[in-house]
């Protein structure tokens, strides 16, 4: 997409109602034919502008498709997603962000794929990535924290996904320790971070986030180790990707900017308000075959699961997978 006709839609996403050809003809300091040209690239590109003489341009409609113009002519953020790159197909956008972050890559940097062939998620598992339904995206962040405080981060992109959600679809999510957010019970949406630090401090994390927009039923795997869902299978509607895409990014870039401010303790205590074992009997398991059960209190400052168990015994667990009993 031409910038000029990025410009366009950007226009048509903050002024109300009809924008007259001579006001973008002035406000991109190109000729009114020049105006035409752009509105039929984005005619072409499957976007519907009507347009009305003596009144101008409006736009009625767009393409479920993700691109960096429609994305942020959509954001309203102070650092996340003001450098976004768009790939079709890739492998990883995590493996690509963290290769755009050891080149010098801006903080804020954000990497979103129409589709992915090596999608991951937590302990090596596979993350389903088909084309034109899904949110694949990966965000650059340069924290001065220390290596250990790193993991908060994936607790703040869980609370971002959740409000994403709320926002756009009146849906209420749970978020399941530690990167798992659940709708009536199943997976909708998953995170997996890595980072790159020395011993004294963060050079930088990767924040991954996949969410399930738009699959139907039988785009999933016939062998998925957890049941999952999307978003249009739990509302009955279609989500608009790159508004989720941009409500998603603005809500990360409001966290972060009170994460550092005002530390881990705001992200916590919203996180925990969401949690779906948050005071509940659970039972967690780790790689192995051993078990713990007890009550779940919440989680420690560095993410750590906090478990008591009945001998009133408190349990700082650090990775696992938790079942609510």
């Amino acid at each position: 997409m031409h910038p000029k006709a990025g410009t366009i839609l950007r226009l048509f996403r903050t002024e109300p109602g009809y924008i007259s050809g001579e006001f973008l003809s002035k406000e991109l300091g190109i000729s009114r034919t020049a105006v035409w040209k752009h509105i039929s690239a984005l005619r072409n590109g499957g976007y519907c502008v009507e347009a009305v003489p003596s009144r101008g341009y409006r736009l009625i409609s767009s393409p479920d498709v993700i691109n960096p113009h429609e994305v942020t002519a959509q954001l309203d953020s102070k650092t996340i997603g003001r450098h976004l790159e768009f790939l079709k197909l890739t492998a990883s956008t995590n493996a690509d962000a963290f290769r755009l972050a050891e080149n010098g890559a801006a903080e804020g940097t954000v990497v979103l794929a129409d589709a992915q062939s090596g999608g991951k998620g937590r302990r090596g598992r596979i993350w389903s990535s088909p084309a034109g339904v899904n949110l694949y995206c990966s965000v650059v962040l340069r924290p001065a924290i220390m290596p250990n405080e790193a993991p908060q981060l994936t607790f703040l992109s869980a609370v971002a996904v959740a409000r994403a959600i709320e926002l756009t679809t009146g849906l209420t999510p749970e978020i399941k320790w530690p990167n798992d957010l659940l709708i009536t019970g199943k997976k909708v949406a998953g995170l997996l971070n890595e980072m790159s630090a020395e011993t004294d401090g963060i050079n930088f994390v990767i924040l991954g986030i996949g969410v399930n927009l738009n699959m139907t039923a039988g785009q999933f795997p016939d062998d998925l180790r957890h049941p999952a869902t999307s978003l249009l299978l739990e509302s009955g509607s279609g989500v608009d990707r790159s508004h989720f895409a941009s409500t998603m990014l603005n809500e990360l870039d409001r966290l972060y900017r009170d994460f550092l401010e005002h530390g881990f303790g705001p992200v916590r205590e919203e996180w925990q308000r969401r949690c779906n074992a948050n005071g509940r009997q659970v039972i967690v398991s780790d790689t192995g075959t051993a078990c713990t059960g007890g009550t779940f209190i919440g989680i420690d400052t560095d993410g750590a699961l906090l478990l008591r168990a009945d001998d009133s015994v408190l349990h700082r667990i650090t990775c696992g997978d938790v079942r609510v009993i």
